[in-house]
């Protein structure tokens, strides 16, 4: 695995981000991590030994796919190429950190998980290598999420999970975080917590992307071995963030231009933390949140339950802060008609968290403007031909056919079957 740099001054700080904002009781917990940890990514057989989960049990590495009728709708100005995190086992990327943290975890000695969940594929994730293991499973998920992502309910308790429904504040994301870490201090004698994304304390968000990164290390290595150069653009969606740190990781340090897109939501709220948001202390970490003048934590809205959460990972509020990554919204209207698009133009139904970054690439690559600023800055020079553009599509959408997008499928699509044809 290789390690791309954590941009920190200090060990757990992006900047002035991160930290270990928790009870005193969990300090000893997560030194005992941060040791085993920072042991085992330079251990030959650890490395050794995830690699082989990664290429036998996931599936890696996951295909760079290029979109051609996706491109075309979006007006022929770039090649797109999908970075396809929805072929994992388990259908997402959520895989990849529960692979190494359960490893840790046997390292540690625990017999038991603990795991959050929104849109239900963390909890997948954390339930499947919990089998895998031998380990008992814990997990915590809102019951607004549960009803509007059942079949991943189904798949937990399937693989052997207990899954236990939070009723308290918004029943969303965030308050599964919350039930989580309670838990997590009752019990942290026998249990590791699989937080499922670059958030938390210290060191949660550096082990998350680091666990991610072989998204981004492979997506460079496969779009030079298809274009003979690095991409002008890299376009992820941003919840707590994993995913597209993930990505980030294999781009940061070239000349590439970086987008993370939040979840603008709709009349009923949304999930831009980094957009709208300012810093302050949220599940044991200092980062961007959506908190009112009193520093109450903001509600979140978002139509897919990954990104209905109102923080981000604090590497995330660096980069923004930095300028090295630009971070937009898309709502939850254009987020479910890029959703269509790809399915009718594919044949890939991707996810409703992933569907913001489709939307924006879509965007991005109508404002004519914005790309001519792409090819000016382009380190292949301005004439080098068209853009080519990089989207994590970290998801399959099975989860979210039941519910809105579903709806929206179908209603898109005329009495033959047949589609549109076009991007709307």
């Amino acid at each position: 695995m290789t390690t791309p740099p954590t941009h920190a001054d200090v060990p757990g700080r992006f900047g002035p981000y991160g930290g270990q904002y928790v009870p005193e009781t969990l300090m000893p917990c997560l030194r005992e991590l941060e040791a085993v940890w920072l042991a085992a990514r330079t251990d030959p057989a650890f490395l050794a030994e995830l690699a082989e989960l990664h290429a036998d049990y996931s599936g890696r590495p996951t295909p760079l796919y290029r979109a051609r009728r996706f491109e075309a709708a979006c007006g022929g100005k770039a090649r797109v190429w999908l970075k396809r995190e929805d072929l994992n086992h388990t259908g997402a990327h959520k895989i990849n950190n529960c692979l190494g943290q359960v490893l840790l975890a046997k390292r540690m000695g625990k017999a038991r998980l603990i795991a959050e969940t929104g849109a239900g594929q963390h909890g997948v994730a954390t339930a499947t290598v919990a089998a895998l293991a031998g380990l008992r499973c814990t997990v915590y998920m809102g019951q607004v999420d549960m009803q509007r992502q059942e079949p991943n309910v189904q798949r937990m308790r399937l693989l052997g999970a207990e899954v236990v429904p939070v009723l308290s504040g918004a029943r969303t994301l965030k308050d599964a975080t919350s039930e989580a870490i309670r838990d997590w201090v009752t019990n942290v004698a026998d249990s590791h917590y699989i937080i499922g994304s670059t958030v938390g304390p210290h060191p949660y968000p550096t082990m998350v992307r680091d666990f991610q990164s072989v998204i981004g290390i492979e997506a460079r290595r496969q779009v030079l071995e298809k274009e003979g150069r690095l991409p002008d653009v890299a376009i992820a969606c941003v919840g707590g963030g994993s995913n597209a740190a993930g990505l980030f990781a294999g781009f940061v340090d070239d000349p590439v231009a970086l987008y993370g897109v939040e979840a603008g939501g709709s009349s009923l709220g949304h999930s831009a933390a980094l957009a709208l948001g300012t810093p302050g202390v949220l599940h044991g970490s200092y980062s961007y949140l959506l908190q009112d003048d009193d520093g109450q934590v903001v509600p979140a809205h978002s139509i897919a339950a990954g990104l209905d959460y109102p923080g981000v990972g604090p590497e995330h509020s660096f980069l923004k802060d930095t300028g090295r990554v630009t971070y937009d919204k898309v709502d939850d209207a254009e987020a479910l008609a890029a959703f269509g698009d790809l399915c009718r133009l594919e044949g890939i139904i991707p996810a409703l968290e992933s569907s913001h970054a489709l939307a924006f690439c879509r965007r991005l690559l109508g404002d004519e403007a914005a790309c001519a600023q792409l090819r000016a800055a382009r380190a292949a020079g301005p004439d080098a031909g068209p853009l080519v553009v990089v989207v994590n599509l970290s998801g399959r959408g099975d989860k979210d056919m039941h519910g809105d997008a579903g709806a929206h499928g179908a209603a898109a699509t005329d009495g033959n079957g047949g589609d549109h044809g076009q991007a709307r």
